[in-house]
This record gives structure tokens, sequence and C-alpha cells, in this order.
């Protein structure tokens, strides 16, 4: 009996042992699941990839072949002697008056010898530009072998004291040399010396142009007898004329205009000229500068008379 019992104890506890196995093993996989390889797929060179190889291969070739092309061209245009400038023959000039051929032909002095295709226009016009009479200008290649220079010159419209020189001035305040050979009538202009900026004798020389168009506008032949303008004080402009219009009188006059409405001011001297001479004899200067009073001021050594003050009418 006790046999039986042991073997039913062994029995129990191998099924006990049993019953806890599945616990102490589920947290273990159960066997390794085997990896699915991947696969490479091998993409086959088709008609579309053909396609595309061979026009890359043709722009390849149209590359290379351009860019030998451009190196011949360059080459010749540097050295074929059908574009060099040779001789200063080959610089055609138009539009020079003042300006002497050499001044601008001299320009061109570094670029002897070397092919019109590789001259630099743009800084060949800049230099001609900076000659004082050159006001603008323009360069052109004619090929094979030529180039075409336009220059326009400055207009002088007044003489100008420039220290103890006299010298040409432009509307734009440009100073300019005088040249010996050509003949010129203007006006002195003063206050607009090479002392001032540019922009300044610029903006003065445009109160002399405007107060020679309203002399004009009132007399066309008032420009003519204009001898003197001075410009010192923009506030109060100062002129001297040889003789007023319509007045049989030898004398200068100075007129000092203020700063502005220039031709009312002149034509109510014009209109009252021969009057205000009659009363106070020879005038020697009209200060037209203050608003609705005129001040005569006689010429003493001709006539003696004292100057007096006149309202205008």
């Amino acid at each position: 009996m006790e046999r039986v019992k042991a073997i039913q104890r062994n029995a129990t506890a191998a099924a006990d042992s049993d019953n806890f196995r599945p616990e102490l093993v589920e947290d273990e996989p159960r066997y390794l699941r085997r990896q699915k390889p991947v696969e490479i797929r091998r993409k086959k060179f088709g008609a579309k990839n053909w396609s595309q190889f061979r026009r890359i291969s043709l722009w390849g070739a149209i590359a290379i072949a351009a860019g030998v092309a451009g190196y011949f061209a360059v080459d010749f245009a540097r050295h074929s002697p059908r574009l060099l400038l040779a001789k200063p023959e080959q610089i055609d000039l138009a539009g020079n008056h003042v300006v002497a051929r050499d001044s601008i032909v001299g320009i061109f002095r570094h670029d002897a010898g070397k092919s019109v295709l590789t001259i630099p226009l743009d800084e060949r016009r800049s230099e001609i530009e900076q000659i004082g009479w050159v006001e603008s200008a323009t360069v052109q290649r004619i090929l094979p072998n030529r180039l075409r220079v336009e220059v326009t010159e400055r207009t002088p419209v007044a003489f100008a004291r420039n220290g103890n020189e006299i010298v040409l001035i432009d509307a734009h305040g440009v100073l300019l040399d005088r040249p010996a050979d050509v003949d010129m009538r203007f006006p002195i202009v003063s206050g607009v010396s090479d002392s001032l900026a540019r922009e300044e004798r610029e903006r003065r020389m445009q109160i002399y142009e405007d107060l020679v168009r309203s002399l004009n506008i009132v007399n066309a032949d008032s420009s003519a007898q204009l001898s003197e303008v001075d410009l010192s004080n923009p506030k109060n402009v100062r002129i001297v004329m040889a003789g007023i219009p319509g007045v049989n009188a030898a004398q200068a006059v100075t007129i000092k205009f203020g700063s502005g409405d220039f031709t009312p001011k002149y034509r109510m001297l014009v209109e009252n000229f021969a009057q205000w001479q009659a009363n106070a004899g020879c005038v020697h200067s009209v200060d037209l500068q203050f608003t609705r009073q005129i001040v005569l001021n006689p010429d003493n050594s001709g006539c003696g008379e004292r100057g007096e003050t006149k309202k205008s009418k």
C-alpha cells in the first residue's frame, strides 16, 4: 500500500509540474520565424533609358562643339588683321567744331593695334565726355575695322568772371576755355566762378536764362543791350545795360531786379524810362527790387540832379 501511495504522490507532483510549465515559458517564443529575404530588383536598360542617354549625349556634343567654335571665334576677333585698329584715319568723327580732332582721337591711343571688337566703348565714351567742351558723346563700331564717334558740344551763353580770367559758361554752369579762333559776343556774368559748387553755378545760370528770356519778351533787342549780369546775390540780381530800347540815351544804366518777376518789372522800366529821364536827368541806376516802389539814382557827373523816389503807376 505504501508503494501505491508513493506512486500516486509522484504522479500528482508530475501533474502539478506540468501545470506550472506553460506559465514559465509563456514569455519566450516557441520558435524563431525565418526572415523573408529582401528582393532586389534590377532595372533593365530599356528603350526609354536609351532615348534619354542619346539626348544627353547629343546635348553634350553640341556644347563641346559650341565651346570649340566660341574659342576660335574669340581668337579670330582678337587677332584677325581685318579687325585691327591700325590707323587714326579709321576713326570717323562728327559734331566737333571747337574740340580738336586730336583731343578725341588721342583717347584711343591705347587701342592701337587691337581688334575693334575688344575696345571698351562705354569707357571711351566716358573719357571723351570728360573733355570740357563735350556735353555728350556716342561711340560705335563699324565692322570690320572702323569706329564712329559723334559728339555734342556745349553751347556757351555768357562770359564769366573766374578770378582774374574771363571764360565762357553754358546754361548748366560749366566753365569753358575760350577758343582762340572763334569770335563770340555775350554779356559778362559775375558770381559763377569755379569756387562755387557745380550745382550752385547751374542754379544761378538758370536765373540768368530766365532774365534774358524776360527781357526779350518785352523787347527783342534787349538782350543785345545787356552788358553785365551780377549773380553774386541771387536774391537781388543786378544788370548793366548799354542802353534802354526806345530811349535815346548813350550812358549805361544799372538795374536792380530783386529775385524774380523780371518781365513786369522790365516792361514798367521800358514804358517809363523816358519820362523818368526827363524828370530826373541822366539816370545812372534804377532799383526795382521793392514792391510798388522805384528808386532812381541820377548820373551826377552828367546832370548834377539829386536822386529821387517815385511811385510806380
